[in-house]
């Protein structure tokens, strides 16, 4: 099964702690964000986990302590993109971000590790040439130690629209025109491209249209194939193995304006404030009235098929 911690949340920049106890205690509980009284138990165990996802904004507060998680085969996403404290208030200067991304990939091993440029938006400061200039330059600056960038371009969430007003969609043209010049770097780079449930008619030579965390991105990074059960997407267009996500909504304390996962920050400064380090669950703990369900996990790795016949079949 593939187990992801990012989807709701930042646990590497806000939860490392918890996250490494819990690895410690050899199982987590996540409470489902609709069924507040159902609780699921996954257990964190290398022989049914085929990949533990990472996805963060500032990866820095999990790296001196990688050699615990050396039982598991990793995926990090990294998102560095080009904005400024009024869009992402609390997210560590994106040269910080980069110094991280290298020690990172230097310890996972680049097939392993992908640099989000996502979500793009345009405002009178973030222009089309605005984006092409910093897309080039943080690509210039992750050079060798990635060969895969993910774009997508800002959805119109509710909570987008509240927390951010005045904000739009990127048009087609415009699209057409940023997706041209970022491949053209990301060909000088040695980057492939994937863009995150947009249109295809976007692909270009080093431009797909496949998912930010595909089969072929994860088989790649685990060096074998998967044999996936049949799914459905976790939205439309998508067909991303997002997996099981351990983390809680409204607890990211980036302040991001676009978060589609943070009603506010406030609630979220609330929130952590019930965070226990100790706790099995991300926020609070377990009460009289939940209701515990192991999760069903099982191996998705197909274990006949060796690395070195795995790339030659690439």
């Amino acid at each position: 099964m593939i187990l992801n911690t990012g989807s709701r949340t930042d646990i590497p920049a806000f939860y490392s702690d918890w996250f490494y106890e819990r690895v410690r205690a050899g199982y987590v509980l996540v409470r489902n964000p609709y069924d507040p009284l159902r609780l699921t138990r996954y257990q964190l165990d290398p022989k049914v986990i085929d990949v533990l996802v990472f996805c963060t904004k500032d990866p820095g507060p999990m790296l001196d302590r990688l050699s615990r998680l050396s039982a598991f085969t990793m995926f990090w996403s990294v998102t560095i993109t080009p904005y400024g404290k009024e869009v992402e208030p609390y997210v560590p200067p994106k040269e910080q971000v980069i110094g991280s991304f290298k020690r990172l990939s230097e310890a996972v091993g680049k097939e392993r590790i992908s640099w989000r440029y996502d979500p793009v938006l345009l405002t009178e400061r973030y222009t089309i040439r605005h984006h092409i200039r910093q897309f080039e330059q943080i690509a210039r600056a992750l050079t060798g130690y990635t060969d895969q960038c993910v774009v997508s371009f800002i959805d119109l969430y509710e909570k987008t629209k509240r927390n951010f007003p005045g904000i739009r969609s990127v048009t087609g043209q415009e699209q057409e025109e940023l997706i041209d010049a970022f491949s053209k770097t990301a060909k000088e780079t040695g980057m492939q491209i994937h863009l995150c449930c947009e249109d295809p008619g976007l692909a270009r030579e080093n431009v797909d249209a496949d998912g930010c965390l595909s089969k072929a991105v994860l088989e790649r990074a685990l060096g074998c194939r998967l044999s996936v059960p049949k799914r459905k997407g976790p939205r439309e267009g998508c067909d991303c193995l997002l997996g099981a996500d351990i983390g809680a909504y409204d607890t990211c304390l980036h302040g991001c304006l676009y978060c589609y996962a943070v009603r506010d920050r406030e609630r979220a400064v609330q929130n952590r404030r019930l965070h226990d380090p100790a706790s099995p669950l991300l926020i609070g703990n377990v009460s009289e009235e939940d209701v515990i369900h192991p999760a069903e996990q099982m191996e998705w790795r197909d274990g006949q098929m060796e690395l070195a016949d795995f790339l030659a079949n690439l």
